[in-house]
């Protein structure tokens, strides 16, 4: 059964959703496998102390094909529907390797101007076209997050809204040159050089950067998963 998320409440304001399905697991285990290749997730589960191992996708794993936006999709759908096949596909690479059993963490991140999204640029020249459109405007940034452990099943969405200031051509480009946007939803990192960008945040940095922290924490506790910290 796949993750299902909360009703859609975009005329309120920012805040986390979350669903469970299943009862916690009964297991224990003291690590999660991470099914993302962003480092910048990693490095935020080490900053929760939370152990965790990578759950990447095979050589023959057409992952890029989870990701395809459907026609008139809201992004709030989007993102929670292309985390929830991230997790199946996830769940099914851990049974098939026959690796030890752990709650498998997923995340997907879009940025939403209106309804329309941007995800991570194909080239300079992609990435410079959705820096110039989100110059001076209010942009959504979406983060969904859904975990697996047997089967349990909790998903969570932080919605955080992010306000630009008017940037230049030119500081564009030179942005972009700098290889950061590359990789990146919506061509930038919140905690990179675009921070000169922003002249407002409401909702979640973490979420911003890619894993909201605290419905994280919140979703791992409701599975069953109670980390050892490595914090003092």
């Amino acid at each position: 059964m796949a993750p299902t998320f909360g009703t859609d409440v975009s005329s309120l304001p920012p805040k986390g959703e979350r669903f469970a399905s299943g009862r916690p697991s009964s297991e224990t285990s003291n690590f999660i496998y991470l099914a993302s290749q962003s480092p910048r997730r990693s490095q935020l589960l080490d900053q929760l102390g939370i152990e965790h191992r990578l759950l990447l996708a095979d050589e023959g794993e057409d992952s890029e094909s989870l990701e395809v936006m459907l026609p008139n999709e809201a992004p709030r759908r989007y993102v929670q529907r292309v985390t929830s096949l991230k997790l199946r596909a996830a769940l099914e690479r851990l049974k098939s390797r026959r690796l030890p059993d752990a709650p498998v963490l997923c995340a997907d991140t879009t940025v939403a101007l209106g309804r329309t999204m941007y995800g991570k640029p194909v080239d300079a020249q992609d990435a410079c076209r959705m820096l110039q459109e989100l110059s001076g405007h209010t942009h959504q940034v979406l983060t969904a997050v859904a975990i697996g452990w047997g089967d349990h099943k909790v998903a969570a969405l932080s919605v955080s809204r992010v306000r630009f200031a008017a940037v230049g051509r030119e500081v564009i480009e030179a942005y972009v040159a700098s290889g950061e946007p590359m990789g990146k939803a919506g061509a930038y990192a919140v905690q990179g050089g675009a921070a000169t960008f922003i002249a407002h945040i409401s909702g979640s940095y973490t979420g911003i950067m890619g894993l909201p922290l605290f419905e994280t924490a919140q979703a791992l506790q409701e599975i069953g998963f109670t980390p050892c910290s490595k914090i003092s």
